[in-house]
């Protein structure tokens, strides 16, 4: 069997601050938005807190309307937040998280149409039967990507798709999809899993379960860890390695319960050598990065991300003892990337004549199993 991870980068639809060229085009953007955001969830808010609500809603284009400019909107479903006198400053008027029912969001465009072909070929070539995804809209859109558009590009459905909301407001999910002879046969969410008194997970950590052919059970936990996008580097990096930890916690877990067959993947937003994976990749792990292999078949780029630098090792599959054992070959699959400033660091798709139609910035990751 091959399994694989794959970050989407979104199907459908996918959060426009999201969508700039660069990250660092977005990071304020998105910091101010977690800023506001927590600002919102005060049990009261005190004159202080007043006054840099009133700062931050500026700052977010959301002092005049509640519709803002092009990156957020700001919902008061029940009750108010404030009121905008005529001619006169933004007045706060609710005095808590209680007075008022609402939130600010993320405003989402529409996906590239020639990138969702291109995703779909690259599903489509990678060709796994139990395949991992990152930043996927919802299930019913990866179910309608798969029904409709990956037999556009001469792929068969999946029969089996599981997605669930996890901890991120800006629909970038993680899910598994699988081929009729690798049916799912249960899944265990870790979207509640706290550490003092805040949710470990920033999206989910979701176990499957996985029936093989011959009757053994593969587990598979898909991941999804904190970005460095925002935030600054030492509450990232700590946020990142509490994730860490906690995954390999599971995974130990699994394996004194008796299940041998335990893969680890996704997009981890990190590279190995940078220290927040350490509770995965080392502190005495029994995983096995499939990239270290000796059946891997690289291509002299050791990332997985951008332009495949060593520090844009992103994307891991990693695996139990007996499954590094069944290894046959594995490797990375680029073509849907957009590498270097004209795009020509690899063969990519000839519809991709512009970053813009990317599949994604990050390279599929995949596995052949001899189980």
């Amino acid at each position: 069997m091959k399994l694989a991870a794959f970050n989407l980068e979104n199907l459908f639809d996918r959060a426009q601050v999201l969508s700039l060229p660069t990250w660092q085009e977005g990071k304020p953007i998105l910091e101010e938005f977690q800023r506001l955001n927590s600002l919102l969830n005060k049990p009261k808010y005190s004159s202080t807190d007043k006054q840099k609500i009133v700062a931050s809603l500026k700052t977010m284009g959301l002092d005049k309307s509640d519709g803002g400019r092009e990156f957020v909107t700001l919902r008061q479903n029940r009750g108010k937040l404030l009121k905008r006198p005529a001619g006169k400053p933004v007045e706060i008027v609710a005095g808590g998280r209680g007075d008022w029912i609402g939130w600010v969001e993320l405003k989402t465009g529409p996906a590239n149409e020639t990138a969702t072909r291109n995703t779909a070929q690259v599903i489509r070539d990678v060709g796994a039967d139990v395949l991992g995804v990152v930043e996927a809209d919802n299930r019913i859109a990866l179910r309608r990507f798969s029904d409709q558009v990956l037999p556009m590009v001469g792929a068969a459905p999946y029969e089996h798709i599981m997605l669930i909301d996890g901890n991120d407001d800006r629909g970038i999910d993680v899910g598994l999809v699988t081929r009729g002879a690798f049916p799912i046969c249960s899944m265990r969410s870790h979207v509640d899993d706290e550490a003092n008194g805040s949710r470990i997970f920033s999206r989910d950590c979701p176990e499957y379960e996985i029936a093989l052919p011959s009757g053994q059970i593969l587990l598979v936990l898909v991941n999804h860890l904190k970005s460095k996008g925002f935030g600054s580097k030492a509450a990232s990096d700590a946020k990142r390695r509490a994730q860490a930890a906690r995954v390999r916690t599971i995974y130990e877990e699994r394996l004194a319960a008796g299940t041998s067959l335990i893969a680890v993947i996704g997009d981890f937003n990190d590279f190995p050598d940078d220290g927040p994976l350490d509770p995965l990749l080392k502190s005495g792990s029994s995983l096995r990065d499939v990239s270290l292999h000796p059946n891997f078949q690289g291509d002299g780029r050791p990332g997985t991300f951008g332009n495949g630098t060593k520090t844009q090792k992103f994307d891991y599959i990693l695996l139990s003892p007996q499954l590094v054992q069944a290894v046959t070959t594995a490797g990375v699959f680029r073509k849907g990337v957009w590498g270097g400033k004209n795009g020509t660091l690899w063969p990519v798709y000839q519809e991709m004549t512009e970053a813009i139609h990317a599949a994604s910035d990050h390279a599929a990751i995949w596995v052949e199993l001899n189980i």
